[in-house]
């Protein structure tokens, strides 16, 4: 995959990736024209996935070995940001709570206003 496919693919810049690959987080082998060729499979879930360049940074080596290598170190930084998104979740769904019960207030004082404004204007009746 070359890197404006893997690019629009990810959602991450060419020159990011670039600095990826200079940083050795990522890696390319060389088309006989001179073209980086990516490896799709390893690169996109983990950019998909908002993680920082620290942690594809660790968890590129470890996907990168065979699995009867592996130490377990790739499942404990998997485990971290899972917990470090939910608890940003957490937070997300809390803030969503607080602005739709002031909405939801907002709303429900504008409508006995109106309600209000409507009763004291009703034809034949006097106030």
């Amino acid at each position: 995959m070359r890197i404006g496919e893997l690019s629009r693919a990810s959602g991450v810049s060419a020159r990011s990736l670039r600095y990826y690959e200079q940083q050795g987080l990522i890696h390319s082998r060389r088309t006989s024209g001179g073209w980086r060729d990516f490896d799709p499979c390893m690169v996109e879930h983990l950019l998909a996935a908002g993680l920082c360049s620290v942690t594809i940074g660790e968890l590129l080596p470890c996907l990168a070995a065979p699995p009867e290598e592996r130490t377990g170190v790739m499942e404990a930084i998997l485990a971290k940001e899972v917990a470090r998104l939910e608890a940003k979740r957490r937070d997300t769904d809390r803030e969503l709570d607080v602005l739709q019960t002031l909405r939801r207030d907002v709303t429900d004082s504008l409508g006995t206003t109106a309600q209000a404004e409507d009763s004291t204007n009703v034809p034949g009746q006097y106030t």
